[in-house]
């Protein structure tokens, strides 16, 4: 007993101790090491394979088409889906949170991609502006067919307001519809925000944003497997946080496929998301199809990767 009294005043066991933390420490650093290299030879892995499928003439010609299909005949998946589902409540979170910021989410990711890609290929500021611009436009179209539609909304409807008749609240039964009160002076906002009742021709802005940022995100990624394809790739650990934002513009993409079936299979409306879903064609139309096909100018941002990019190959822009 004294003995080991003896040893531990003098400072034996402490010296034990922290041999032992240093090599737990060491143990646990090159566990974390082996981790790490395997997370990052899982991104590359994974990264690779979608950047060569979506850089594939098969998806960057024919991806609308599907989209388009999935717009048309969304509706019809009604007649199967529960309404007791947790995605047929119009209050669930992914609604709440994504849908009425998309354009910010999808702005937001797209941007933090094309701004690393233009920072790896080390090119000038200018050119990533020109860009960025791109994306801009984008968000300047939405913001005017948001207002837009909301003034033709409210000037194609009428508010109600639902009047109990006199049968009813005399307790009697009647076969008798609601009346209805007219109310001249209310937008659809407002009519909708006072609990009443709005009638008239509308357009889905819901899935006008939603089909034009499915079709954006698959424009800005298409550029990044031509982006690996070239001579001099960076070294990994400059190349990771890229690879990661690509990979996150792939969830966010999956998402808005998703958010955008389970509007149309547990809210279909006819014709009012078919117009959203070919508004939002159109417009990827006309900029991805039409005026950003035009030569670089001060006037023309250019499409994805032109200019940072030294292996573009026209032949794979879809048609």
């Amino acid at each position: 007993m004294d003995v080991k009294t003896e040893n531990s005043s003098n400072g034996f066991t402490p010296e034990i101790n922290l041999e032992k933390l240093h090599k737990m420490a060491a143990e646990v650093i090159l566990m974390g090491k082996f981790i790490l290299r395997l997370l990052d030879a899982a991104l590359v892995f994974v990264t690779n394979v979608l950047a060569r499928f979506f850089g594939s003439k098969l998806v960057r010609r024919h991806f609308h088409l599907m989209l388009s299909a999935l717009v048309l005949f969304g509706p019809v998946l009604s007649f199967w889906v529960s309404k007791y589902s947790i995605f047929a409540n119009s209050n669930h979170y992914l609604y709440r949170k994504f849908l009425k910021s998309t354009w910010g989410w999808t702005c937001i990711f797209t941007a933090s991609f094309t701004l690393l890609l233009s920072l790896s290929a080390r090119h000038p500021p200018s050119l990533l502006l020109r860009h960025l611009s791109r994306i801009g436009v984008v968000g300047l179209l939405w913001w005017g067919c948001r207002g837009l539609l909301t003034l033709l909304e409210d000037a194609a409807g009428n508010c109600y307001e639902p009047v109990i008749p006199a049968q009813d609240i005399q307790g009697t039964s009647s076969s008798l519809q609601p009346l209805l009160l007219l109310h001249e002076d209310q937008t659809k906002a407002s009519c909708l925000r006072d609990n009443m009742v709005w009638r008239g021709y509308e357009v889905s802005q819901d899935v006008l944003i939603i089909c034009l940022c499915c079709l954006l995100l698959v424009e800005e990624m298409s550029v990044f497997g031509l982006y690996l394809a070239q001579a001099k790739p960076l070294p990994r650990s400059h190349d990771a946080p890229l690879r990661f934002i690509f990979l996150l513009c792939v969830v966010l993409l999956a998402l808005w496929m998703f958010l955008l079936l389970c509007l149309l299979a547990h809210f279909p409306k006819f014709p009012s998301q078919h117009l959203g879903g070919a508004l939002g064609y159109l417009g990827w139309r006309g900029l991805y199809q039409g005026w950003y096909r035009l030569t670089p100018s001060w006037g023309c941002p250019g499409l994805p990767g032109e200019g940072l990019i030294t292996t573009t190959d026209k032949d794979t822009q879809p048609q």
